[in-house]
């Protein structure tokens, strides 16, 4: 098991990344809460990381935090919850978030999400509510915003990225879209386009 690389941010196109490790490219996949966190390309990177062995591939994800990892641990186990639908969830929540609606048992913000229809979304707070009794008093994770300034970018190629990072999470392409041409990309990082363009939707 992989647990933790660090190592030079190589690429980034969100929701995947490449961090080179003396030379030995990895490449992982990330919600958008930890893609918000990362630093710019070329710069040191260290991430919590969860291996999903399959037949075909083998998958690494990646995480800014321990306790994004333990989510995303959490809901694989759960019936019906690949590594897709849970990197969905925690992109469109962040940890304290869906926390929050499991222990409300609020559903609404969950059926936002691509993938998880009404009925989905119901069995996942039953199934979670347990699960998540030990979370109730752990502090805040953290701001959906990044460290510093934000770098700019172009429109064009920061609308475009974030097109693709919502169509990647199973966002219809319109969708996307939409979601993405109703935030003001003046000065925006990709990233930070994503983030918002994902809190416009949910």
């Amino acid at each position: 098991m992989i647990g933790r690389l660090r190592g030079t941010l190589a690429e980034k196109q969100p929701p995947h990344l490449i961090v080179d490790v003396n030379g030995l490219g990895y490449e992982l996949e990330v919600p958008m809460t930890t893609l918000y966190r990362l630093p710019k390309v070329g710069e040191a990177v260290t991430l919590h990381t969860h291996l999903v062995v399959r037949e075909d591939a083998h998958l690494l994800y990646g995480f800014h935090e321990k306790r994004e990892r333990e989510l995303f641990r959490e809901l694989i186990r759960l019936n019906g919850v690949g590594p897709k639908l849970a990197l969905a969830l925690m992109s469109g929540l962040d940890v304290d978030e869906l926390v929050r609606c499991v222990q409300a048992q609020d559903a609404s913000a969950l059926v936002k999400v691509p993938g998880v229809g009404k009925k989905t979304a119901e069995r996942l707070l039953v199934e979670l509510k347990d699960r998540f009794k030990a979370w109730e008093t752990s502090p805040a994770m953290f701001a959906l915003v990044p460290n510093g300034p934000l770098p700019l970018a172009t429109v064009s190629s920061a609308e475009a990225d974030a097109v693709s990072a919502l169509i990647s999470l199973g966002y219809k392409p319109q969708e996307a879209s939409k979601a993405v041409a109703a935030v003001d990309a003046k000065g925006l990082s990709s990233e930070e386009l994503i983030r918002r363009s994902l809190k416009g939707m949910i």
